[in-house]
């Protein structure tokens, strides 16, 4: 695992993009405060930049360092959840202009996958995930699954868990201003 970090590091810091397994399905990826492998990656999944996507984070502290005022709900949803969640924060702050959404939210997780959370560790910053798949097209449920053309598309493909088939993608929650807590994809 130690060199396929090392590798991949070296990927992400000259503004490349990945392929890696996650916690939920394979993703594509960057460094998440990236604009221009941000907007490789709406590129090469053929998306519209106004569908935004997902980042991990390995720790409540980077969550923080991320989302200027984290609710307290957030904390108690993440605690008691037993799948892999992701929220959706207000005002977030150190992230690629490209990837917050157009009402200035941003979807997180803190991952629980041990190759993603030393890669992050490392780059100390987070990671952008969406799923391995062209818009508009299955999310693929093994790495057998991905389609060729983004295999060709990304700079890097991490050499683990190639076997592994993915379990679902995570929950989404948004958290409103408001103290409503709305339930986006189970």
């Amino acid at each position: 695992m130690r060199e396929e970090i090392e590798k991949t590091l070296e990927v992400l810091k000259r503004g490349g993009i990945i392929l890696y397994p996650t916690d939920t399905v394979w993703g594509i990826g960057c460094d998440a405060t990236n604009a221009e492998a941000v907007q490789k990656i709406y590129k090469l999944k053929q998306r519209q930049d106004s569908k935004a996507m997902i980042c991990l984070v390995n720790n409540y502290g980077m969550l923080e360092k991320h989302v200027d005022n984290v609710p307290k709900m957030a904390y108690t949803i993440l605690d008691i959840a037993v799948n892999p969640t992701t929220v959706v924060y207000d005002s977030p702050a150190g992230i690629a202009e490209n990837l917050v959404a157009s009402d200035n939210t941003l979807a997180i997780r803190i991952v629980d996958h041990e190759f993603c959370k030393k890669l992050i560790r490392y780059l100390g910053r987070p990671l952008v995930s969406t799923s391995a798949n062209l818009a508009g097209k299955p999310t693929p449920k093994s790495f057998k699954e991905i389609n060729e053309a983004i295999l060709k598309g990304v700079d890097y493909v991490v050499n683990l868990q190639k076997e592994t088939i993915a379990k679902n993608p995570s929950t989404i929650i948004k958290l409103g201003s408001d103290g409503g807590v709305k339930i986006i994809r189970e």
